[in-house]
């Protein structure tokens, strides 16, 4: 099939709400990877449809800020919104979202993965459609590792790769045993420190809603991570977040690397990353006690705030790209290891894929084996994985992040940040009421 009438056929059904009159879209992204591809191949979807489309990218945490007050609001400055898993059932029980229910059939609803779909849903009514989904795992240097006569586990524990960290570092190459994410925010420094802490039987906060940052197990993750990074990351890394990272390991600076699983396109693809040739992946560890690999599910997603004024043409254009022929398209483009990775089943029943991807099985696995509904080993009140799905997450996750951020700046002590981080925490969940 060609590509423009594959293009065309996926935009069929709002084909007349569309082409009554020329219209423009406004769109707000992050400037990640796959987003940016996605712009460079929307003049596909002007071609096919005379809607055209205007572009607001940002660094993740400006992008939460503008279109959370935008939405709250009801701005209705953008007509579709990048958005995630946490904001997605917040805001569609605000009526906030419009629902996407009725995408058509090109769209193919029943072949998204289940457990993206339902992250999506509120009461069986999809209110944003899933661009990629993610967990996370470790990228590491297998040149590096046989080098210092290192043998990645199956299933690593946390102290093996603090040693490993230590062992493969070499400052005068610029070479840093591992890169982790400093850069404050909800869904930055705190969506690797959350599932750390997870993965080391901590919680954000017990069944009364009392924060846990004063215990022992919160003190184990955050103690270990300054300390691991102190003495194997890369320096400046509290102004380091996904991107910043990505740069690095491509560049080779980075002996490990944990983080998301749609990095593995990024990091192995030889135009872009200078060791795509030496590139492993395993699972993000446990501490040796749990069996918690503290895999998050996170879901870039499209969505239309109920504040448009252009409903049926957003919705027309998040059919074109989040559709399976977007990714025939992008894989004709870019080839099949650089589609958008975690949102349709039959992606991953894909000889193709699996052919150019060798880290679509672990993916996968990781989003499958990811329990948003029990991401701690003790009992929690909340539900998210790497982050609490609750309204008052967004202000205090970043609070707490900048926090944490400091620690490693080495601007405040360990023990200093988690006390601050309980306080901080306690009185914000006073002043919304949590407590009675």
């Amino acid at each position: 099939m060609k590509l423009r009438s594959i293009i065309v056929g996926s935009c069929s059904l709002f084909a007349l709400a569309a082409g009554a009159q020329a219209q423009s879209l406004t769109i707000a992204t992050v400037n990640n990877g796959d987003m940016i591809r996605m712009q460079g191949l929307s003049d596909r979807f002007t071609e096919a449809t005379g809607i055209a489309v205007d572009w607001v990218t940002l660094e993740e945490n400006v992008l939460r800020q503008r279109v959370t007050t935008d939405i709250a609001t009801g701005g209705g400055q953008y007509d579709v919104m990048t958005i995630g898993a946490y904001e997605t059932p917040i805001w569609a029980a605000q009526g906030w979202l419009a629902p996407l229910d009725d995408l058509g059939a090109d769209y193919n609803a029943d072949d998204l993965i289940p457990a993206v779909r339902e992250a999506l849903s509120v009461d069986g009514v999809q209110y944003a459609s899933p661009f990629y989904a993610e967990s996370a795992m470790i990228m590491y240097r297998t040149d590096l590792f046989e080098a210092a006569g290192l043998d990645m586990p199956a299933e690593p524990a946390w102290e093996f790769i603090g040693e490993a960290a230590r062992a493969i570092t070499d400052r005068d190459a610029e070479i840093y045993g591992i890169c982790l994410r400093g850069k404050a925010g909800w869904g930055e420094n705190m969506a690797f420190l959350t599932a750390l802490a997870n993965s080391m039987g901590g919680r954000w906060f017990d069944m009364d809603w009392e924060p846990q940052f004063d215990s022992p197990e919160w003190h184990e993750a955050l103690s270990f991570y300054v300390d691991l990074m102190t003495e194997a990351g890369p320096p400046g890394a509290s102004s380091n977040g996904f991107n910043e990272n990505l740069a690095l390991f491509q560049q080779g600076k980075c002996g490990m690397w944990m983080d998301a699983t749609v990095a593995a396109s990024f990091v192995s693809n030889p135009d872009d990353s200078q060791v795509a040739d030496s590139v492993g992946y395993a699972l993000f560890p446990t501490n040796g006690q749990f069996d918690n690999h503290g895999n998050w599910l996170w879901v870039w997603s499209l969505a239309v705030p109920a504040s448009s004024q252009n409903i049926e043409a957003a919705k027309e254009f998040i059919a074109w790209a989040t559709s399976g022929a977007y990714l025939d398209m992008v894989a004709e483009e870019e080839g099949w290891a650089n589609v958008p990775p975690g949102t349709r089943t039959s992606l991953y029943e894909n000889p193709a894929y699996a052919e150019a991807a060798p880290f679509a099985e672990m993916t996968l696995g990781a989003i499958n084996s990811a329990d948003t509904a029990n991401s701690s080993v003790q009992d929690v009140p909340y539900a998210g994985g790497q982050f609490v799905a609750i309204p008052e997450f967004q202000g205090i996750g970043t609070a707490v992040g900048q926090i944490f951020s400091a620690a490693l700046a080495g601007q405040t002590t360990v023990d200093q940040a988690l006390e601050q981080a309980q306080q901080t925490t306690r009185m914000e969940m006073e002043r919304a009421g949590y407590y009675r």
